[in-house]
């Protein structure tokens, strides 16, 4: 694993990757993921306290300071909780939509806002960032797709459905983060309230276990490295049997897939 030179803000290149993805916390109480070529680090969503992120950071020997803008998805808490923090202590640009941000008055004064546009790609230094619509109950929500070198990873949690859309931006990723939030059978035994159970099952709520098995069949291929399932239900679903239903999917690929953790960073996946 590289390791951190004390004579530079970056993260070195001390083997050789075009991307470097580490997610931070995965779930209803918090999401982040870090995603950087070795000059340019970002962060998809900052949902943890700005002091559990740089303590998780620094868990993987990512320094908070090499950090280069934060990325919105959407308004909700456990996806925008540090974000004003981390923007104010480290002087960072935070991309976020319009409609997005006018949601998100919990995020406070930001040293710096750029705007971006939902099918319009824009670059963060090294990285190319593509986000996209996706079906979920917020004001505008966005999945990502990051790109450096002709390697290529996709973000994509919160979604209620893999529209034909998000199918294509997912294509073709030598890394996906993919929601699988819950197993149906135990939502509908589970202590919900059956509004809530409704929004859940939605097209505009989270992908099951299942949902998230089919649409990796159909996405796999044999470049694709690593998935990593994502924002998994602490009440409605358990990693080992996400892990097995959604392992079921990858029967054309070697990909290795692991489950992201609410409470403790991943380690940190590089990719060719």
């Amino acid at each position: 694993m590289a390791t951190m030179n004390s004579d530079t803000r970056k993260y070195p290149k001390t083997h050789d990757y075009s991307l470097a993805v580490c997610n931070l916390a995965s779930g209803s109480k918090g999401n982040a993921t870090y995603i950087s070529d070795g000059e340019t680090s970002i962060l998809v969503d900052a949902g943890l306290s700005g002091i559990e992120l740089q303590r998780r950071l620094t868990a993987r020997n990512l320094v908070p300071e090499n950090l280069d803008a934060v990325i919105v998805t959407h308004e909700h808490s456990d996806h925008v909780k540090g974000a004003g923090i981390l923007s104010r202590r480290f002087k960072l640009p935070v991309y976020i939509n319009q409609k997005t941000q006018a949601a998100s008055p919990g995020l406070g004064s930001l040293h710096e806002t750029r705007s971006f546009d939902c099918g319009t790609s824009f670059n963060i230094g090294n990285l190319n960032i593509h986000p996209f619509s996706i079906s979920h109950d917020a004001e505008d929500p966005a999945g990502f797709t990051i790109g450096h070198n002709g390697t290529r990873i996709a973000i994509a949690t919160d979604l209620g459905m893999a529209t034909a859309m998000v199918k294509e931006h997912l294509k073709h990723c030598s890394l996906l983060v993919l929601e699988a939030n819950h197993d149906p059978q135990m939502l509908e035994t589970g202590p919900h309230p059956w509004p809530l159970k409704q929004r859940i099952q939605s097209r505009v709520g989270h992908l099951s276990n299942s949902d998230s098995k089919n649409l990796l069949h159909e996405l796999q291929h044999d470049n694709l490295q690593h998935v990593i399932l994502a924002h998994l239900s602490e009440i409605n679903n358990a990693p080992q049997k996400a892990f097995d239903e959604v392992a079921q999917a990858l029967t054309r690929c070697k990909a290795r897939l692991t489950v992201a953790d609410q409470y403790s960073s991943g380690p940190v996946i590089y990719l060719k």
